[in-house]
């Protein structure tokens, strides 16, 4: 999931080394947004502005023309850039550091704990909460403000709880 960087512009991928002579570039993408390298989007690589003129997918990733890196040796300039690009509107979508801090509520309106992170997780991003439970987003229902509303599967809170010491034992001290 991409992370906000101290410019307000989201992170969303990362260059890779060049391609050809004519300063195309591997470019890896980190957001689930592929149209970031769509042709005519604008891409940072620190506060430098890169037009992307053509682009094609190329394995995991895509290989990228952006306008005045017209040569090898620029495209070498670039390798290894963390790439960030502005903020996309888009009210239904799950922004990590906008989930950093919320309460995390199940649907009767108990609450778990709030987010300290998000884990990438092949089959669904986690949740973190503060008391280690890990919830996939694919249980939240609802987001209100700052609360996300889950709905998961009995028992899930409680894996993570430490075992209750039991009683009928007599105590070794």
């Amino acid at each position: 999931m991409p992370r906000r960087t101290p410019n307000e512009r989201l992170q969303v991928g990362y260059v890779g080394k060049a391609h050809g002579l004519r300063g195309e570039l591997n470019i890896r993408l980190i957001t689930d947004r592929s149209e970031r390298a769509d042709v005519g989007n604008v891409l940072y690589a620190g506060d430098r502005a890169l037009l992307v003129v053509a682009s094609k997918p190329h394995q995991k990733g895509y290989i990228v023309a952006f306008d005045g890196v017209d040569d090898r040796n620029a495209a070498e300039e670039l390798r290894g850039s963390e790439l960030c690009a502005d903020r996309i509107e888009d009210d239904d979508a799950l922004w990590v550091h906008e989930l950093i801090g919320a309460t995390v509520e199940e649907l009767d309106g108990t609450e778990r704990g709030t987010v300290e992170s998000v884990q990438e997780n092949p089959a669904s991003d986690l949740l973190v909460t503060n008391d280690g439970a890990l919830v996939p987003l694919t249980f939240l229902v609802e987001r209100r403000g700052d609360v996300l509303v889950v709905d998961v599967p009995a028992g899930l809170f409680e894996i993570n709880q430490p075992a209750e010491p039991d009683s009928s034992e007599p105590d070794p001290t």
